[in-house]
């Protein structure tokens, strides 16, 4: 009788959890809805997983892009976490891109603030661990460096801060990749996302400018559109896309 009571007390304070993961493949976008009321919009390639308990709301993203459309609830936090940094809001809306590795370093977190407020705080160095508090309209890119250190050796710098055009960064919800005189090689990067079939260039045109509105996957309309921009070649090698020099 004893054993029996024991039990069923254990059952009755064990709290619920919910635990779920989601993805999308190379070029697909998906639309969860939490049990929380809260909206989920995953961007090509990505995971993320997701937490859902009476006393917080967590996800960690594990690689690739989310928008986040936060139901109200001031008593559970929504904490978004990514490569060490963790967002934390209670009703708003904003995006996460995890970036992957540069030049021998971690990957970095880009962090866009839609609407609302929302409260990013990373790790590493005394500079990227201090708390910031966003407005809407800002965009905080939080990185570090192998073991909280820059590739050069050098202490994490701090995260950065800047305003960018929402329309442009939220261009994937729309099927669209929007660029403003940026260099070749990063409108490349980018457009690479949403296609298995990758687009390469000579060294000597990556840093020609690229400007316009393009669809994602479509590398042949992209790759055409760069080409006659720039009087460039296009060359198709078994299957990938070159462009180079005339």
């Amino acid at each position: 009788m004893t054993a029996t009571v024991a039990l069923v007390a254990v059952l009755v304070v064990q709290p619920w959890r919910d635990v779920d993961t989601y993805g999308t493949g190379i070029g697909e976008q998906r639309l969860v809805l939490l049990k929380d009321g809260s909206r989920m919009s995953l961007n090509t390639s990505t995971r993320v997983r997701v937490e859902l308990s009476p006393a917080q709301r967590r996800v960690s993203v594990e690689g690739g892009e989310a928008f986040f459309e936060v139901a109200k609830d001031a008593s559970r936090p929504f904490v978004v976490r990514a490569a060490g940094t963790e967002v934390t809001a209670t009703g708003t809306a904003f995006l996460v891109r995890l970036m992957p590795p540069h030049a021998g370093g971690r990957e970095s977190v880009d962090v866009t603030l839609v609407e609302g407020q929302v409260v990013v705080q990373g790790s590493g160095s005394k500079a990227s661990n201090q708390p910031i508090v966003m407005a809407a309209g800002d965009r905080v890119r939080v990185g570090r460096g192998q073991d909280g250190r820059t590739a050069s050796g050098a202490s994490a710098a701090a995260p950065e801060r800047d305003r960018p055009r929402l329309d442009q960064v939220l261009a994937w919800q729309r099927g669209e990749a929007i660029f403003d005189n940026v260099p070749l090689r990063e409108a490349l990067a980018e457009m690479s996302r949403y296609s298995s079939t990758p687009i390469t260039v000579n060294p000597r045109v990556g840093d020609l400018r690229v400007s316009g509105v393009f669809k994602t996957g479509d590398s042949v309309g992209f790759v055409q559109a760069v080409a006659a921009l720039h009087g460039l070649a296009v060359h198709k090698r078994s299957q990938a896309w070159e462009l180079t020099l005339k």
